[in-house]
């Protein structure tokens, strides 16, 4: 029989295989499962404790790739979706490892937003570290964080929601879900900075790429992307950049994105905006399709001119703030 396209967890789970090579397999990774600790109490859903045991037991799946060793290099978040690299022997994980540290590893995620982030393309740089007095939560800390950047792009929106596409530049924990968080729109469904979702948490991993540290070859390994936006509301196949926005330089690093300001409005501002302006009225004896100008009202005058000189033309109040 030939290799099965999946590993099995407990239970008859099946997780799809992204890419397999001598050296490592990538898995499209549910919702759910953690990678620890590995205690009694969470072992239920230990993702690496559940594959282990499928070869234990001499799992299909496993025997039919001779299959003796199974370890995550990498780690993705419990509720996070999406590719997880892991080791087929312990000797593959210290080159890989190295890969990590030093950034050579391209990743891609996409996230689904509360609200919509202020730039179309920024970079954040804040750094970010654990949470005192709060286990498990970590935060933006500019004196004791540990540097971290990535890059994001808003793909498109819906409502007051974005999908956005980021690349961490460093892997610190949550790193994705906090730079967003100090961007004023936390991932849809994050229950540790945010609130949650029917649909869970709005972050996959897509991406990743690396050069093959054993052969040397590039090698990109892709997770679909259908269905991911559609479960948080976004219409099929749905890519629309925010109407009136382009993308922007980043700013330098550890800028935060600046709010746009809207424009005074009141008499005398350079761009007084009217709400809900009339239609102009035509003008008598103007064919139709022909262009013309409507007379815009002028503004009152600060004051009445007082008496002015005989010699002098009676004078025109003129609109104020020019």
């Amino acid at each position: 029989m030939a290799k099965t396209d999946f590993v099995e967890l407990p239970g008859g789970i099946p997780v799809p295989i992204l890419y397999e090579d001598r050296s490592v397999l990538a898995i499209d990774k549910p919702a759910g499962w953690m990678l620890g600790p590995e205690d009694e109490e969470h072992a239920r859903r230990n993702l690496h404790l559940g594959l282990t045991a499928g070869i234990d037991a001499g799992e299909w799946w496993a025997r039919c790739r001779n299959l003796k060793y199974i370890r995550f290099i990498h780690r993705l978040d419990a509720p996070t979706t999406g590719i997880l690299l892991m080791a087929k022997s312990p000797g593959v994980i210290p080159p890989f490892t190295r890969l990590f540290a030093s950034r050579s590893i391209g990743k891609v995620y996409l996230a689904i937003t509360d609200g919509i982030p202020p730039q179309a393309e920024w970079r954040c740089d804040l750094p970010l570290g654990p949470e005192p007095g709060y286990p498990g939560r970590h935060q933006v800390d500019p004196v004791e964080g540990k540097e971290a950047s990535t890059l994001f792009k808003v793909l498109g929106t819906r409502g007051t929601h974005a999908l956005v596409e980021a690349r961490p530049l460093s892997g610190r924990t949550h790193q994705i879900r906090l730079h967003l968080l100090a961007a004023g729109c936390p991932v849809t469904g994050d229950i540790l900075y945010g609130r949650h979702h029917p649909a869970g948490l709005g972050l996959r991993a897509v991406e990743m790429t690396y050069q093959d540290p054993f052969t040397r070859k590039p090698v990109r390994i892709r997770a679909p992307r259908e269905g991911f936006s559609e479960a948080f509301g976004f219409a099929k196949n749905q890519v629309l950049i925010p109407p009136g926005t382009a993308p922007v330089n980043p700013p330098k690093p550890g800028a935060q994105p600046i709010p746009v300001r809207p424009q005074p409005t009141g008499p005398g501002s350079p761009t007084a905006i009217t709400k809900n302006p009339a239609q102009p009225k035509p003008v008598p004896g103007l064919k139709s399709g022909t262009e013309s100008r409507t007379p815009q009202p002028r503004a009152p005058a600060a004051r009445k001119p007082i008496s002015p000189p005989a010699t002098s033309p009676p004078s025109r109040p003129g609109p104020r703030g020019r």
